[in-house]
């Protein structure tokens, strides 16, 4: 794919009639009180379309409600779907009207807001714009790009160098992507592999129009080693292999996640989860099949260290263990008989041995305790890796109890001093984008590779549902807000 980045830039020097496109000169101490600014990017284009970030700053006094208007220079122009407000479009004239959680603008506030275009012919960039009537006009300044260019190819080799995740050759990279769940249910519930979800180039092109980089793929213990479920065995093996062999060609990190396990549990917070079967989370993996789950992975990867093992999704052996975060840490590093967990579980050091042990190289993601919220003790109970080739798994939920600007900056961000920290999970439970928006402000500020959950269409009613169909069209709020966020960042660091 090619990429054409174009930036300019519209700021405020006139009031104007409400739908009025015209500029008209006041003077300076007017500017200063009225207008808006506008930067409109094209950060991918590619024969026939392209995709465009629209920021807008409000100069003038506050609004609650807007609605920003633009024409298309090109009369084969067309905004195919868009995010993080209401597009419409007729003729050359397009509108977005904010959404409820970023119409209000106070003085000086600004939003981001984006979409995905088709064109004929020529692309060209809109000359003027306006929101609520006032034209935001200026003159066009040199176009710089907002994102680095990613190079086409498959996805790089990584492995973790002090604090950071690293190319081959020493680049620092991000993982910046999505979950996509049901590799972990639908084996052992008959439902196929994959849910009835695709798994070919045109589902991968609509994450990569997103700006996606990075997939976390749940799996089922029990279907990739053949005890349970249909499909299981070799056909569930080669299902995994042949989606992320489609990921990596496409440049897509993929992140194998051990996600449901064997073990009979019975007390806890997960009542329903009684089933001995690998129908549910658990609070740990088992001794009896999750080891030789990692062997048979990590036989089967080694040698592409483009993929990562995330070990295991969300522990949390310390509620077993009446809420004793010592018994927890020590049951999470060490496994054997742990309080309150009626099977031998497999620690983490066991399952960093079992991968470590095929020769595989892979990067490997550890979590920490309250379903991988709790950081706190990571360092000191981290599994010894003899390639020290480990980075801290965290999830980040508006439930969580570790969900606040300031407990990250107490928990989280001494840890992303130490060790490259990947954001495995994270959303908020309601379709909103307000806390997520707060959380990727923060992680990307501290450098954090992150992966929203989760990229299947099941409709947003209560939270954690990005996309309506599979060819990526945005969730209100939620979607459009991630997606928004997406299209500004690349996996490449520019400091």
């Amino acid at each position: 794919m090619k990429h054409r980045h174009a930036l300019l830039t519209f700021g405020a020097v006139g009031a104007l009639a409400l739908g009025s496109m015209a500029a008209a000169t006041l003077p300076s101490s007017a500017a200063t009180t009225t207008g808006c600014s506008v930067t409109y990017t094209v950060q991918s284009e590619w024969s026939g379309g392209f995709t465009a970030g629209v920021a807008i700053t409000n100069l003038g006094s506050a609004v609650k409600g807007w609605t920003l208007t633009f024409d298309f220079p090109g009369a084969d122009q067309r905004v195919s779907h868009g995010w993080s407000a209401t597009w419409t479009q007729s003729g050359t004239r397009v509108s977005a009207a904010g959404l409820s959680w970023n119409e209000a603008l106070g003085t000086g506030a600004s939003t981001s807001i984006g979409f995905a275009g088709a064109w004929k012919g020529a692309n060209p960039v809109p000359a003027s714009f306006a929101l609520n009537g006032t034209t935001c006009t200026g003159s066009v300044i040199s176009p710089t790009p907002t994102v680095t260019p990613d190079p086409d190819g498959p996805a790089p080799r990584l492995r973790v160098s002090g604090n950071k995740i690293v190319t081959s050759d020493g680049r620092p990279y991000r993982l910046l992507g999505v979950d996509r769940s049901s590799g972990e249910y639908a084996c052992v519930q008959g439902k196929g592999q994959w849910d009835g979800g695709p798994v070919d180039q045109a589902s991968v092109d609509a994450m990569k129009s997103w700006n996606i980089h990075a997939v976390r793929l749940p799996l089922n213990e029990e279907c990739w080693l053949g005890v349970n479920g249909s499909p299981s065995g070799a056909t569930y093996q080669q299902g995994v292999k042949s989606y992320v062999d489609l990921l990596v060609a496409n440049g897509i990190t993929p992140i194998l996640d051990l996600h449901w396990t064997s073990g009979a549990y019975s007390d806890g917070p997960d009542w329903h989860c009684k089933d001995a079967t690998a129908t549910c989370q658990k609070p740990m993996p088992d001794a009896q099949h999750a080891p030789r789950f990692w062997t048979g992975v990590a036989n089967t990867f080694k040698g592409n260290d483009a993929v990562v093992f995330d070990l295991f999704n969300e522990p949390y052996p310390e509620i077993a263990g009446n809420w004793n975060k010592t018994l927890g840490w020590q049951c999470l590093r060490d496994g054997g008989t742990c309080t309150g967990i009626p099977y031998e579980v497999a620690g983490m050091q066991d399952l960093v041995d079992a991968v470590r042990a095929t020769g595989a190289t892979n990067v490997l993601m550890v979590g920490g305790l309250e379903w991988a919220n709790d950081m706190r003790e990571w360092l000191a109970y981290k599994p010894n890796d003899p390639l020290n080739n480990i980075a801290a798994s965290w999830h980040a939920y508006s439930f969580n109890a570790c969900a606040s600007t300031s407990c990250w900056d107490a928990q989280i961000a001494p840890l992303a001093q130490q060790v490259p920290i990947v954001l495995g999970e994270f959303g908020q439970d309601n379709c909103g984008y307000d806390y997520m928006d707060t959380l990727m402000d923060w992680a990307t500020a501290h450098g954090l590779s992150h992966l929203a959950w989760t990229w299947n269409p099941w409709g947003c009613s209560t939270g954690g549902v990005l996309i309506k169909d599979w060819s990526g069209t945005p969730e209100p709020g939620i979607g459009e807000g991630y997606k928004a966020h997406l299209l500004t960042q690349s996996p490449y660091p520019t400091s």
